[in-house]
C-alpha cells in the first residue's frame, strides 16, 4: 500500500509520458508535448504556504505544480481526432508578467508517431481555447516545411472563443491567429464534432472555454481542458486560476463539474494533470478525490 502511495506521488510530479485507454470501441490517448511549472501561490492564489506545506506530495523542489502539455487523440475506427495541439517546438524561460514558470513543447509528432497516426491522419483539431499551450502545432511550421502539421485539418474552434480572438493577439499572437484564421471552423454549444464527441460550453478560464464528451460504450469521458489545472483542485474547485478571464464563473463551473464526474460510468481527462490525466472523482474518507487509473 505505501509502494502505490510512493508511486502516485511520483506521479503528481512529474510530466506524464503516452497513456491510453479503451472507452467501448474508442481508444483515446494522451499524446504529450512537454510541460510547464506553475509556481503553486502564483498560480493559485487563494492558496496559503500553510496549506501546500500540508500538501508536498503535489509540488516539484522549486514549489511548482508540474503541469503536463500535450493533446488527446480520440479514435474510432480508421478516423482520428486531436483536441488540443500543445504548445509546439520551443522553449521559453519564465513570464515575470505572468505565474508562469519555464514551458516548454516539442514532442508531440513524436509521440502520435508512438501511437501509430501520421499528422495528415487527423481529420480535425478540436481546441479547448486559444491559448499558446494549446495551440502550438496547429500554427508552428512542421519540420522540415513551411506549414502547420495539421494544415490539412479543420481546426474547432467555439463560436465565442473565436470571436474573442483579439486576446490572442493582445498577447502577442497576432501571427498565430493570422494562420488559424483560414482553417477554424465554428462550433456551437453540445455539437457532435466527431462521431461519439460533443462540444460543450465551459467559460470561465477563457470567454469561450470548451469541453469535450466522449460517449461510447456505456461510459462517457470528459475531457475539461483547463477547467482544472491540478488534481488538488478537484477538492478545492473554489480556486481559481489566476489567469482565469472570470474566477467566479471558473469556480462556480468546477463545483457543477467535480459533481458530474463523480457519476457512474464517468471518467475525467485533466491535460494539465502532472501523470495523473485520466481518473474517476470519489468522495469516500480515503483521501483525495481524483483518483487516477493506471493505463
Amino acid at each position: 500500500m505505501a509502494n502505490i502511495a510512493v508511486d502516485q506521488d511520483e506521479r503528481l510530479r512529474r510530466p506524464a509520458g503516452i497513456r491510453s485507454l479503451r472507452l467501448g470501441g474508442m481508444r483515446v490517448s494522451f499524446v504529450p508535448d512537454g510541460a510547464v511549472r506553475l509556481p503553486a501561490r502564483g498560480w493559485l492564489p487563494d492558496t496559503t504556504d500553510e496549506i501546500w506545506a500540508a500538501h508536498p506530495q503535489y509540488l516539484d523542489p522549486s514549489g511548482s505544480l508540474v503541469a503536463s502539455i500535450g493533446g488527446l487523440l480520440v479514435e474510432n475506427g480508421d478516423r482520428a481526432l486531436l483536441i488540443d495541439a500543445g504548445f509546439g517546438p520551443e522553449t521559453l524561460p519564465p513570464d515575470p508578467g505572468t505565474p508562469r514558470g519555464v514551458i516548454h513543447g516539442g514532442a508531440l509528432l513524436d509521440s502520435l508517431a508512438g501511437l501509430g497516426r501520421r499528422p495528415e491522419e487527423i481529420e480535425a483539431v478540436a481546441f479547448t481555447h486559444l491559448h499558446s499551450d494549446h495551440l502550438g502545432w496547429a500554427w508552428h511550421p512542421a519540420p522540415g516545411g513551411d506549414l502547420p502539421a495539421f494544415a490539412h485539418a479543420d481546426y474547432l474552434v467555439t463560436e465565442p472563443e473565436w470571436a474573442r480572438r483579439d486576446l490572442l493577439e493582445a498577447h502577442g499572437m497576432a501571427e498565430a491567429a493570422a494562420v488559424l484564421a483560414p482553417r477554424v471552423r465554428t462550433v456551437a454549444d453540445g455539437e457532435e464534432v466527431f462521431p461519439g464527441v460533443r462540444v460543450r460550453l465551459a467559460a470561465g478560464h477563457t470567454p469561450g472555454h470548451a469541453e469535450y464528451v466522449i460517449t461510447s460504450g456505456g461510459q462517457r469521458l470528459i475531457a475539461f481542458g483547463d477547467a482544472l489545472h491540478s488534481p488538488i483542485q478537484v477538492d478545492h474547485p473554489e480556486w481559481s486560476a489566476a489567469v482565469d478571464h472570470d474566477a467566479v464563473r471558473s469556480a462556480e463551473h468546477r463545483r457543477r463539474l467535480v459533481a458530474e464526474l463523480e457519476e457512474p460510468g464517468t471518467i475525467g481527462f485533466g491535460i494539465h494533470f502532472a501523470d495523473v490525466v485520466f481518473g474517476r472523482v470519489r468522495r469516500d474518507g480515503a483521501g483525495p478525490a481524483w483518483r487516477p487509473l493506471d493505463v
